[in-house]
């Protein structure tokens, strides 16, 4: 994984973990690396990864059975909120970019329908 030095680490392996999780390529219940192992994977320091679970668990996105590990919630439900939150940021920060470029809604409209159908054509 490479880092945006302007974007602190642990936000960008959280948002790393919660992609993974969202895209499934992290399944419900899924058991993590230990904190260990995963600074080594990543190549950071391994408090910085204590800290990424932590605040996964706070978000209620990763739990930890005492002796056993760090797991993916089992939550559906869970899961799908995050992809639901993830999606509005993207939304939301693609309309305020296309206002500040000038765009008016039925702009950005017409453009998400022209660009989608290049992506289908490519497709």
């Amino acid at each position: 994984m490479e880092f945006n030095n302007n974007i602190p680490i642990y936000l960008q392996v959280i948002d790393k973990i919660k992609q993974d999780i969202v895209s499934g390529k992290l399944k419900p219940g899924d058991k993590m690396p230990s904190s260990r192992e995963y600074s080594y994977e990543l190549g950071i320091n391994f408090n910085t990864v204590a800290r990424v679970y932590k605040e996964l668990e706070n978000e209620q996105i990763l739990f930890t059975k005492r002796g056993l590990g760090t797991y993916i919630t089992e939550s559906r439900e869970q899961i799908e909120d995050l992809r639901y939150r993830m999606a509005k940021n993207l939304i939301v920060s693609f309309i305020e970019g296309m206002k500040q470029l000038g765009y008016s809604k039925k702009d950005m409209i017409k453009f998400i329908e022209i660009e989608n159908n290049n992506i289908e054509r490519i497709e």
